[in-house]
């Protein structure tokens, strides 16, 4: 290990001898590990009292980028953010340059950690080490003595399994093994994070029964909504300049266009309906630009900031979901199936269960199986007949008051604090018992002492 320190000390590949300091990121500062500079303390070193929380620094394990597309580690992490120091660590990046760790300031307390490797490492072995490596420093270059692991993805224990956290954490917020590419030894370590894990999360209800045998501790967190940011939509009467030119009436999809998104669904219904458009949001990944259906009628914008989303949606008159129904998307829980309604619009989606169960169930989404159903129901709810249901829009409001990232992130914390405190104690338990086998030593006796006590002996036999 001293020799991969080493190497990452003065430099590896093509620049042999540059150090981080000399790497900037597009985004915040990068923090050198070699200079040890800019560290950031804890906002509080006191204890909770209430038990409802939990006293150290979260290093999250993630497979997504920080900056791909603001979702649920984004929402709950930038919350615990708030609270203590928050490290996300994503996935390596190989490239030229110095094999380094970038870390880069985004709010608050919040850290996201970039491993920058040289290409050529094509063992497994080899790149998980200096991971483990990388991660080592990272601990005590920022002084982090206190912490709780939080993974994404299992793979990570690859590189983490050393690490002595004060609780882990494992956030399951999809069937990673059903994805396109996901790595084959992805369900032996998610077997192993389980029975490593004092605390699991689903990222839904179905998810949540799937895996629910696997641990004494795991509980449903679907998606939740950030209501404010997204009901802004409501007001907004400006059109983003990429979207204004294109005809209404308008049926909206933002997201990652990948191996879920059924492009036969959209194909066939902006073919039924040449006067409708649709207009897609979002990045594409795992699947080629060439595979996409291209219609006069449907208008591709990629991506936009978290922030930018609202804009868009307030000038659609129809939200759509375009799942495809497979094993892909089978325990998905859509978050962007809250945010459209907090935004007011009415939403179409194909049979995913997490969408069923509550929303079709609830009258608050409508479920289409197929292209002829789904024009169908945009036509009934707001493309052709153009109608508005205040008592539709009150049944939204209502069930979207009961929930909030806020309250998901509180409840994961209490219960992230539960498993903390049952760790502490199991190890004071444990410190006791070690301590009770330890033999007593009996105090010296005194050399006058000892030869009285011989004679007394020598006398009495």
């Amino acid at each position: 290990m001293k020799g991969i320190m080493d190497r990452i000390e003065h430099g590896v590949g093509g620049n042999s001898g540059t150090t981080a300091r000399n790497y900037q990121q597009d985004v915040g500062t990068v923090i050198s590990l070699k200079d040890g500079a800019a560290r950031a303390r804890r906002t509080s070193e006191t204890p909770d009292p209430s038990g409802n929380n939990f006293d150290a620094d979260l290093i999250c394990l993630s497979h997504l980028r920080w900056d791909f597309v603001y979702q649920r580690p984004q929402h709950l992490l930038s919350r615990c953010a708030k609270e203590r120091r928050v490290f996300f660590v994503e996935e390596p990046i190989f490239g030229e340059g110095a094999l380094r760790l970038d870390v880069s300031r985004r709010e608050d307390n919040l850290y996201v950690v970039v491993p920058r490797l040289p290409e050529g490492l094509l063992s497994e072995v080899a790149v998980e080490a200096i991971q483990q490596a990388l991660i080592d420093r990272l601990i005590n270059e920022h002084q982090i003595d206190d912490y709780v692991l939080w993974y994404y993805t299992p793979m990570a224990l690859g590189w983490t399994r050393h690490l002595k956290p004060l609780a882990t954490v494992y956030d399951c917020m999809d069937e990673l093994s059903a994805f396109k590419f996901a790595p084959r030894a992805l369900r032996e370590r998610e077997a192993e994070l389980f029975r490593r894990a004092d605390a699991v999360f689903t990222g839904g209800q179905s998810l949540y029964e799937a895996k629910r045998d696997k641990h004494p501790n795991i509980h449903a967190f679907p998606s939740s909504i950030d209501r404010a940011h997204f009901a802004q939509a409501r007001e907004i009467t400006d059109e983003p300049a990429d979207q204004a030119s294109i005809p209404h009436p308008r049926v909206g999809f933002f997201g990652v266009v990948d191996e879920r998104f059924d492009t036969a669904l959209l194909d066939g219904v902006a073919a039924a309906r040449p006067d409708w458009h649709f207009v897609v949001i979002g990045p594409t990944a795992k699947i080629s630009e060439e595979d996409l259906p291209r219609r006069a009628n449907i208008h591709y914008l990629g991506g936009k900031s978290y922030k930018e989303l609202p804009r868009y949606v307030a000038g659609w008159d129809v939200a759509a979901l375009f799942f495809a129904c497979n094993e892909h998307t089978r325990f998905i829980s859509p978050t962007k199936t809250p945010e459209y309604l907090a935004a007011g619009k009415p939403v179409v989606s194909t049979p995913i269960r997490d969408v069923v169960r509550p929303y079709g169930e609830m009258g608050l989404v409508r479920i289409a199986d197929n292209a002829a159903d789904f024009i169908k129901a945009a036509a009934e709810i707001g493309m052709d007949e153009r109608a508005d249901d205040p008592a539709w829009l009150a049944r939204v409001d209502e069930f979207l008051a009961q929930n909030s990232w806020d309250k998901t992130w509180a409840a994961m914390a209490s219960h992230i604090g539960g498993a903390v405190e049952s760790r502490r104690r199991g190890n004071a338990r444990k410190a006791q018992a070690a301590r009770a086998l330890v033999p007593v030593k009996s105090p010296a006796m005194p050399a006058a002492a000892r030869v009285a006590s011989a004679a007394s002996y020598t006398a009495a036999d």
